[in-house]
């Protein structure tokens, strides 16, 4: 259900992800999340979270704060889900190195 009053806590949930992510690829570099397939899996996998926390807030909410790619954030989730074999690992990286930072600075300033 997206209901507003759980708003709070998926955004929660996108901090705590990114922060995953950012632990995760800190001092690393593209060959390495490569090389190691746990790190390549869990910062998948957080990226998914963060579509998924996306996707399951308000309508009301993502309409507010529409300056935040919300339907790239939940199409990168359905990309991950379900065309998992033809995942660019550039795209993979750009988005864990560019992209998550910066959507956890605009979810921070929301709570």
């Amino acid at each position: 259900m997206r209901e507003p009053d759980r708003d709070p806590g998926r955004l929660s949930d996108i901090i705590q992800a990114a922060d995953n992510i950012i632990a995760f690829t800190e001092g690393h570099s593209i060959e390495e999340l490569m090389e190691d397939k746990l790190r390549y899996f869990a910062v998948m996998k957080n990226i998914e979270i963060i579509g998924e926390a996306a996707y399951m807030l308000s309508l009301k909410f993502k309409e507010e704060h529409s300056d935040i790619p919300w339907s790239d954030i939940i199409s990168m989730r359905h990309v991950l889900v379900h065309g998992y074999a033809a995942i660019l690992p550039e795209l993979l990286w750009h988005t864990a190195l560019v992209e998550v930072p910066q959507l956890k600075r605009q979810v921070e300033s929301l709570v």
